[in-house]
Parts: C-alpha cells; sequence; structure tokens
C-alpha cells in the first residue's frame, strides 16, 4: 500500500481494473500464497531496504534508542529504567500487537502502548500521532523484531475485535463503493497508475516510503486509502483502524517483521 498523492486518478483507474478483471466474491489469500510487498518492488527499493547504512528508515531507528535511554516525564524516568536493554526485553513485542489492553478491554496497537507507558510510568504527556518521536520510538522497538514471524493471538477476548477488522477490510466504502480485498485480495500482483498491488501485509511499519520522504505509519497508509476511496478517514488511533490493523497483521502470521521497510 501506498499513499496516493493523485487519489482520483488513482482510483479511477482501480474502478477499470476491477471492470476489466471481474471476479467473484473476495476470498482471503491462502497462506503459501502470501507475500511480503518487499516481493513486489524493483531491485533499487529492495536493495535500499536491506543496506543497513543506506535504509533512511535507520535515523528514526536511532533517534528511538536515544529516547529510549532519555529520562521523561514528572517520574524522570526512561524507558530503559523499566524495560533494560531493548535488543532482549523488546524482542518479539512488535510480533504480538495489536494485544488487549487488560484496562480498556480492547485492543491496541504498539503506539498506544508507548503513549500508555508514558502517561502511565514516566507521568509525560503522550507523544502526538505521526510525531518524530512517537514513530522513533515504535521503529526502535519494532527493529528488536525484526527477522521475527508475526504471531497474533487470537483467543476469545479477541475474536470480536478481528471480526471487527476482517468486516471493515471486506466493507465497501466512500463514494467510489470500494473495499480494501477488491484490490488487495482479488487483484494483488497487477499494476494500478505504474505501481504494484500488494497484498497489504504490514510487516514493515512504521516504513520509509519514497513519497512521504520520511517515515509513516501504517495508519497514515490507511488514512490515505480511505481518502482515496473517497470515504470520511477515521482518526489517528480510532477503535476500527485498530481493529483493522489487527486483522491485517492476524492475516500476515506466520511473515517476518521487517520494520522498517522502505517502499516507492
Amino acid at each position: 500500500m501506498s499513499i496516493c498523492t493523485r487519489p482520483c486518478l488513482v482510483l479511477a483507474a482501480a474502478c477499470v481494473l476491477l471492470d476489466l478483471r471481474a471476479a467473484g466474491a473476495a476470498a482471503e489469500i491462502p497462506p503459501a500464497e502470501r507475500r511480503s510487498g518487499y516481493e513486489f518492488m524493483g531491485r533499487e527499493t529492495r536493495a535500499m531496504q536491506d543496506d543497513d547504512a543506506g535504509n533512511p528508515g535507520l535515523l528514526w531507528v536511532l533517534d528511538g534508542e536515544a529516547l529510549w535511554k532519555r529520562k521523561a516525564g514528572a517520574a524522570d524516568r526512561a524507558c530503559a529504567d523499566c524495560h533494560g536493554d531493548a535488543r532482549a526485553s523488546m524482542k518479539g513485542i512488535a510480533a504480538r500487537y495489536p494485544a488487549i489492553d487488560a484496562a480498556l478491554g480492547r485492543p491496541v496497537n504498539l503506539e498506544q502502548r508507548i503513549n500508555a507507558c508514558r502517561t502511565g510510568r514516566q507521568k509525560a504527556a503522550p507523544l502526538a500521532f505521526e510525531s518524530r518521536d512517537l514513530l522513533a520510538l515504535t521503529a526502535y522497538v519494532a527493529r528488536q523484531s525484526r527477522g521475527l514471524p508475526i504471531d497474533i493471538a487470537i483467543d476469545e477476548p479477541t475474536r470480536p475485535f478481528l471480526q471487527a477488522g476482517r468486516e471493515t477490510f471486506y466493507r465497501r466504502q466512500g463514494q467510489l463503493n470500494l473495499a480494501c480485498a477488491q484490490c488487495h485480495d482479488d487483484h494483488w500482483g497487477a499494476k494500478l497508475a505504474g505501481s504494484p498491488i500488494t497484498q497489504a501485509h504490514p510487516t514493515g511499519y512504521p516504513l520509509y516510503r519514497l513519497e512521504w520522504q520520511g517515515l509513516g505509519s501504517l495508519e497514515r497508509r490507511l488514512r490515505s486509502c480511505l481518502a482515496g476511496m473517497r470515504a470520511e478517514p477515521y482518526a489517528y488511533g480510532a477503535p476500527e483502524f485498530v481493529d483493522l490493523e489487527l486483522y491485517l497483521m492476524w492475516r500476515a502470521r506466520g511473515m517476518k517483521i521487517e520494520t522498517p521497510a522502505v517502499r516507492p
């Protein structure tokens, strides 16, 4: 998935594509056929992601490492004061989020968990969604899971939220009456306005997008998709986004974390 600066053009192309390649009801991609967005990228983009010295997303990871060790808030406490070395304590964490927050009784994503620690443990103000600091901390934490398989646990408390996310993925929305599944299940591998249609597996977020010239979250990408459908985007941190993220991560179970990925 990529942010579209030409939503009308791209979504019009989507409508043409769907007309030309009429398909039946959307069906989930079989596990054996699931592929990371990395596999749809050109050689140069893959090389940029693979090179730690050339991957621009690593600049945010380095910032996140500094923030991890920096004391903040009225508690004058750093993330490291509670969690120690992130290379050990955060290993595998990103592969299991979103996850149920016991106090809220619903899933939260990694950004929300970081902010809950800031307000609850550090007695500091929450970081704004899409701010450099929140993206940096999230990227740093997620980086510790690089190469590990996504392992979303679905139990009885989680199941209703997974179902809500699935329904959002398959529901037609906006003035163009499109669903996420129409592109990412039915037509993956095709081209849309010159760009490959991927399977929408969130294996590399936060990721660096060349179009953005910066790091961005999955919710930023989802908001852009909704705007392209001419639907009203949910607010950052909205339950609808977290449920959809849960479903997308569940779809990608077993695939490896790539944060920070690089995309066009």
